[in-house]
């Protein structure tokens, strides 16, 4: 019997899978391996994240996910034991009849409108096609001018053509309907995208006697459509390949038992050119170094990762090859012409090599050349440093911290603290700063220091993002009361997801929430890493009514200058300035001007790392009217928040000194 359900489920149409709690195949069906366009065989060991992205790593109702081909997948995730069981369904072809008939919908509302059609009708024994006058004016001739096929096969896109002439020879041996989808250049030299439905009349006997149909143009559509594949795989500022395109590519390479090395590269104080000359110098500058890495490698894959970071998949590589590349790269940047654009005399770029081969995975391999990157950096920058086996210990504990995260979201290993915002003048809570903490009862003991970078640095990040903003918003539901408030951190990764945004909205809408309860933290460095994607998001949610506080503010050179382009409502005063406010004019200086630039600005101001009475009477005397701190109030755990009473006057005083755990973002 189990032979027969495992022969039915290698013969299924649909795409079935098992993995580990990683993500790693443990086994799958045939449908599936055509699907990842990798041998059934191949495939085990490999991660499904990375062969299929956007996939979901923990059990999820049904996701829609497009993918190269394209092909549009429906995949569903749920609990087989301590595994995961993926159904992958292929929906391309319903969603094509979908758009189809969308697409006669509006051909038929402007024929209606318009009594303009393109049609077109072949003699087949005369071998003679007949064109309407709108159908030739759609393909760029007058009417009434002589056109035949031969005409139409020269204007249609080379690689287009083999496809029509099958689809007509079939539809002749069947009598059948046809349809098929064509790019042509038209005489005045512009491409257009034509969609053509027809049908074959026969005679009596079944001879083809005619084929007529009609055409019309589908350019926009089409255009619509190939940007939301290139979207899916590509950076919008550069357009070289993103994140997900590199490590689909390395997983496919690895699936094949492909062996080489991978570059990550990162360009030394490039934040920089962003604080002293602005954004619109610093996306050129991007754009051109770019440029010029794509230039220096050719065909071989160049992809950036994000912010200043990028990676180059090199496949047959030998270590020493590779490193003449990346010295060849490092060479590129540090020789770029930077004279007449006003920025720093030179940029350098640090880099990290790591071989790979069969048995690793993507994971791995990026998490070497991650630490041969740091490795290049705390040496001094400016230089290629190769993975060695003695980092090792290191990338255990970066995998270790990944299981540990991971199994926590699954399994309710993660808890949230609130850090409560007091009104300095009364004592009174405003609101709270939620913190998030791993309690797995495992040891070593990891604090947020210590597993949130680590989470940044791979897509697990965007679903504990999530987690923290649905148990927020559970939260409020709890306790109605409309004066509890929280606050919650965004990640970097998390602002480049696209549908963060409308996820928020969703979830306050049907939890029915009013957004002015809750706020999202961005730190000032994640906000400018990734300018655009920060306001995009915070001009989304802010008009809806949602809180938007610029967190750590002050921590960077330009930190007046982002006022101007963040649509938020508040900051948070860096600790830094904070910490010896009482006894460092130069502190008070920096706070009083802060203060004063965000009232003029209709801004909200916090104070951070308030740990002392002194501190509460100086910031008061500047003009802070809400302050954070261990002094003010430790972080308790959420339930408590939730359960209690509203919090008195400075309800947990405290002289100590607030800790990197405690400091840490959610």
């Amino acid at each position: 019997m189990t032979s027969y359900c495992r022969t039915v489920l290698d013969r299924a149409g649909v795409g079935y899978a098992v993995t580990d709690s990683r993500g790693n195949l443990l086994w799958c069906n045939r449908a599936l391996g055509a699907v990842l366009g990798v041998p059934v065989e191949q495939a085990y060991g490999r991660s499904l994240p990375a062969l299929l992205p956007g996939v979901p790593e923990v059990p999820a109702p049904v996701r829609e996910v497009l993918v190269p081909g394209p092909k549009w997948l429906e995949v569903r995730c749920s609990r087989l034991g301590d595994d995961l069981m993926y159904e992958v369904v292929d929906v391309s072809a319903w969603r094509d009849r979908e758009l189809t008939v969308t697409q006669e919908a509006d051909a038929l509302r402007r024929a209606q409108a318009l009594g303009r059609m393109g049609t077109w009708e072949w003699s087949i024994r005369e071998d003679r096609v007949t064109w309407s006058d709108t159908l030739l004016e759609m393909f760029g001739f007058a009417a009434g001018t002589a056109f035949d096929f031969e005409m139409y096969s020269r204007l249609v896109h080379p690689d287009d053509l083999p496809m029509i002439e099958e689809t007509l020879d079939a539809a002749l041996k069947t009598g059948s309907v046809f349809t098929y989808t064509h790019r042509m250049l038209r005489p005045d030299g512009k491409e257009r995208v034509f969609e053509c439905f027809g049908e074959v009349v026969v005679g009596d006997d079944g001879t083809p006697l005619r084929a007529l149909g009609t055409a019309h143009d589908v350019t926009q559509s089409s255009r619509v459509h190939d940007e939301l594949v290139r979207m899916a795989e590509q950076d919008p500022l550069t357009g070289l390949p993103n994140r997900r395109a590199l490590t689909r590519a390395l997983e496919q390479e690895l699936a094949n038992n492909g062996s080489g090395a991978l570059l990550v590269l990162d360009l030394d104080n490039f934040k920089d050119v962003n604080d002293l000359r602005g954004h619109a110098v610093g996306d050129r500058v991007m754009r051109m170094l770019a440029s010029a890495l794509q230039s220096r490698l050719g065909d071989r894959l160049i992809a950036r990762l994000g912010g200043d970071e990028f990676a180059v998949v090199l496949p047959g590589a030998s270590p020493k090859d590779a490193s003449e590349v990346a010295d060849g790269l490092r060479d590129a940047v540090a020789g770029f012409p930077l004279a007449g654009i006003g920025t720093p005399a030179r940029i350098t770029v640090s880099t990290g090599l790591a071989e790979f081969g069969p048995g690793d995975s993507w994971e791995l391999v990026l998490a070497n050349a991650d630490l041969a990157l740091y490795a290049s950096k705390a040496a001094g920058r400016d230089r290629v440093t190769v993975y060695e086996p003695n980092h090792y210990a290191d990338t255990v504990k970066r995998v270790s911290v990944l299981d540990r995260l991971r199994a926590a979201l699954v399994g309710g290993g993660l808890a949230l603290y609130g850090m409560p915002m007091v009104e300095l003048a009364t004592g009174r809570t405003l609101g709270h700063e939620l913190l998030l903490r791993l309690e797995d009862g495992q040891e070593p003991y990891l604090g947020p220091a210590d597993f949130l970078p680590v989470a940044e640095r791979s897509n697990l990040i965007l679903e504990v993002d999530r987690w923290v903003l649905t148990t927020a918003i559970d939260a409020l539901v709890a306790q109605p009361d409309p004066e509890l408030r929280f606050n919650v951190n965004v990640s970097g990764r998390t602002l480049e997801d696209p549908d963060f945004g409308n996820f928020v909205l969703d979830k306050l809408g049907s939890a029915g929430v009013a957004p002015g309860r809750l706020g999202l933290e961005i730190t000032e460095t994640a906000a400018v890493t990734n300018l655009d994607a920060a306001v995009t998001l915070a001009t989304q949610l802010r008009s809806f009514g949602c809180r938007i506080t610029l967190d750590d503010f002050g921590s960077g050179f330009g930190s007046f200058v982002h006022l101007k382009h963040l649509p938020i409502t508040g900051i948070k005063i860096d600790g830094e300035f904070v910490k010896g406010i009482e006894t460092n004019d130069a502190d008070a200086v920096l706070v009083s001007g802060i203060v004063q630039i965000a009232n003029g600005l209709g801004l909200s101001s916090v104070a951070e790392w308030v740990e002392r009475p002194s501190q509460v009477d100086a910031l008061r005397k500047l003009g802070v009217r809400v302050g954070q701190g261990f002094h003010l109030g430790r972080p308790v755990p959420l339930r408590d928040v939730v359960s209690a009473e509203r919090m008195p006057p400075n309800g947990a005083l405290s002289s100590q000194v607030v800790g990197a755990e405690d400091g840490a973002r959610s």
